[in-house]
């Protein structure tokens, strides 16, 4: 496994997340630009793994999904079935606030073309390895899209080959977590019908028994 290690709001071990950050700073002052932190209950029944932050996105805001399309979908859902107070995240100091769920990605800092290296992965996995460690056993991972589901895999110490990525897949982790694995909720998924609203509705009502 991973080392577990707290996560750095200003950590910089990714030269070119680094660089990067400072290029987009540079073109929009006001935008967050810094490593995403985690947002919800600090003892979550549910932890959601996504990618990474969007540039307009959570990289504006300073919040996951907060900001871009895929939050959109996300945020609806959580509020449908109970995991939050409201349906829409509109910024980092709204009043929004999550129910036995917190939200994180598998890697902390905007990539350029929302496409982090294989080696900015394992360099991040080790802030994950710590939010999961914290998991109460029973709790439920989501992992939105494969690579958030290796991501985990990694962060728990597992092999991937043991457990494959499908969607509506859950798998029992040696922990006595639950692994959900769920297509992203981007903007490409929901447009090309890969993802409809009613299969991640479905994926979280599922959840939701789970839970309960």
């Amino acid at each position: 496994m991973n080392k577990a290690a707290t996560f750095n709001p200003d950590c910089q071990l990714c030269p070119r997340l680094a660089d990067f950050l400072r290029e987009v700073k540079d073109d929009h002052p006001g935008y967050f630009c810094k490593p995403v932190p985690a947002f919800g209950d600090s003892d979550p029944g549910l932890l959601i793994v996504g990618l990474a932050p969007g540039k307009h996105g959570a990289n504006q805001s300073g919040r996951p999904f907060t900001g871009d399309h895929a939050g959109i979908l996300l945020y609806e859902t959580l509020y449908k079935e109970g995991f939050s107070n409201n349906p829409v995240s509109s910024h980092a100091k709204d009043d929004l606030k999550l129910i036995n769920c917190r939200i994180t990605n598998a890697v902390k800092c905007l990539p350029p073309d929302n496409k982090p290296t294989t080696s900015e992965i394992r360099q991040c996995n080790p802030y994950l390895s710590e939010e999961i460690r914290a998991l109460a056993s029973g709790a439920v991972i989501l992992a939105l899209g494969k690579i958030a589901h290796d991501a985990i895999l990694r962060a728990s110490g597992l092999k991937l080959s043991s457990y494959k990525f499908a969607h509506g897949a859950r798998h029992e982790l040696p922990d006595g977590r639950l692994l959900v694995d769920s297509y992203h909720c981007s903007r490409y998924n929901t447009q090309t019908r890969r993802l409809t609203e009613a299969m991640f509705h479905q994926v979280f009502q599922q959840i939701r028994l789970m839970i309960e």
